[in-house]
């Protein structure tokens, strides 16, 4: 694993969990329905806590910052050509959380594209080529990466021919992603190692960079008013991309509602939090949970995180 658990960040971590479920157990966040994974630096490496967090979920758009990674190091090696599209869909799918967008990043990073059926030797090599979001990431031997797979496009709703054949008729390979995976993509991004250079990692981290007193701040389509991000102190740097599908017509696609963020403030050490939520009442009826649950958060790691 990236980090340590110290007995220090293991008894905060169980007064976290407890204050969380206490907030919001009445709007469904009971203790097997979410995962929690906190970071921050300490003095060897990594320091935190993990409630769950090597528990794969669907995780919605939170794949979004694996992609954007990938692409980045596919147009260092020039196995993508640099141009305007790509910039735009790169920026779109983090700022915005387009599916669309990212969808053209995935044609690109594999040269495939989606849709129609297809069957034998056909299917087999468009497969071998979709897994190649898969296989960076294998590549790089991180035991977090275990019962993780993204290889599936983002989708409103459900999906249909290739697509479908891909996932499974029973929806067994739809993306899973825990927790741990998340919050060491983070990590390694600001603190550790990825096959990027610096201008590169210079520029993910200013695509995933959300500013809370820009004008799209209160819009929800911009991942923050909603969500860790979106009720913290003023001052503080917040680097996030969230996940948040409603109802899609498929069950094991449905209510789920999840965040990745890095906070930065003057006097104490960046924290990373990631929360994977499931069920309507995180999803849909409780906008302003998130919000609170990184408050709450924020505030009760203050001393752990001082410098």
């Amino acid at each position: 694993m990236v980090f340590v658990e110290t007995p220090e960040w293991a008894a905060l971590g169980a007064r976290i969990t407890s204050a969380l479920v206490e907030l919001h157990g009445g709007q469904g966040l009971a203790a097997d329905r979410f995962g929690l994974v906190l970071l921050t630096r300490g003095a060897a490496g990594a320091e935190g806590f993990a409630h769950r967090g090597a528990t794969a979920v669907y995780p919605c758009s939170l794949v979004k910052t694996f992609h954007l990674v990938h692409a980045l190091a596919l147009l260092e090696d020039a196995r993508i050509a640099p141009h305007g599209e790509m910039d735009r869909a790169l920026r779109d799918m983090i700022r915005w959380s387009s599916n669309g967008a990212t969808n053209y990043a995935i044609d690109l990073i594999t040269g495939t594209t989606g849709d129609t059926l297809l069957h034998g030797a056909e299917y087999l090599d468009w497969v071998n080529k979709r897994e190649r979001l898969n296989r960076f990431f294998w590549a790089l031997g991180w035991d977090e990466w275990q019962g993780c797979h993204i290889a599936q496009k983002l989708m409103d709703d459900t999906r249909y021919g290739r697509e479908a054949q891909f996932a499974g008729v029973d929806g067994s390979y739809l993306n899973r992603l825990t927790p741990v995976a998340a919050a060491r993509l983070l990590w390694e991004l600001f603190e550790g190692d990825l096959p990027l250079s610096q201008p590169s990692k210079a520029r993910a981290q200013a695509i995933l960079q959300r500013d809370p007193d820009s004008e799209d701040a209160a819009n929800p389509a911009y991942q923050l008013s909603e969500y860790l991000g979106g009720d913290l102190p003023t001052g503080v740097q917040i680097w996030s991309k969230a996940g948040h599908n409603l109802w899609t017509g498929d069950a094991k696609t449905s209510w789920f509602k999840h965040d990745m963020i890095r906070i930065a403030a003057p006097q104490r050490k960046p924290l990373i939090m990631v929360l994977t939520t499931e069920g309507q009442g995180m999803a849909q009826s409780h906008p302003q949970a998130f919000p609170q649950i990184g408050r709450l958060i924020w505030e009760m790691t203050e001393d752990i995180t001082r410098l």
